[in-house]
């Protein structure tokens, strides 16, 4: 069963909880409750993505603080998607100290010139790869920023909707 399907199956209370796991955004989990339920995993992302991108940047913010810093194992405010966070970011698992350093420093430079974590699609991507791509993003305007960050979120969303549960 994936995760949409388990949506499907659930109470609202669980489903809620379910969507909560694929995106930290109270707006958004009350924004796709009343599409619930949904007739396949493409109307589901698509849905997915549909009410992502009618939320506020400050809604997408939220939806940020969900996510552990890449290299990091826990969410900053510990949300059941922990475990789905650390095979999402598998490629740090083998990286030297020295690119692990590199991306905390990194990490923390990106929260101070945009105000919230890094996001990055990182599944799939070894260490090495995240680092270069909060590098080259690090020099973004921050509207352009907040975009592409909204928009890793939603490769984020749209692969936790299929995950298998």
């Amino acid at each position: 069963m994936e995760r949409w399907e388990r949506i499907n199956a659930a109470a609202p209370d669980a489903a809620r909880a379910e969507l909560e796991i694929c995106c930290g955004s109270r707006r958004w989990i009350d924004r796709m409750m009343p599409r619930v339920p949904f007739a396949s995993l493409g109307e589901a992302r698509s849905a997915a993505r549909e009410e992502w991108f009618a939320l506020d940047p400050s809604d997408w913010r939220e939806a940020f603080d969900h996510h552990p810093r890449i290299g990091s194992r826990v969410a900053q405010d510990s949300v059941p998607a922990s475990s789905l966070s650390a095979r999402e970011q598998s490629g740090v698992a083998s990286a030297t100290t020295d690119v692990r350093q590199a991306l905390a420093a990194g990490n923390r430079e990106y929260e101070e010139r945009f105000g919230y974590i890094y996001i990055v699609c990182a599944t799939g991507k070894s260490a090495d790869e995240m680092l270069q791509i909060l590098q080259s993003r690090l020099s973004n305007d921050p509207n352009k920023e907040i975009r592409i960050a909204a928009e890793e979120h939603a490769k984020i969303c749209d692969l936790r909707l299929a995950a298998p549960v």
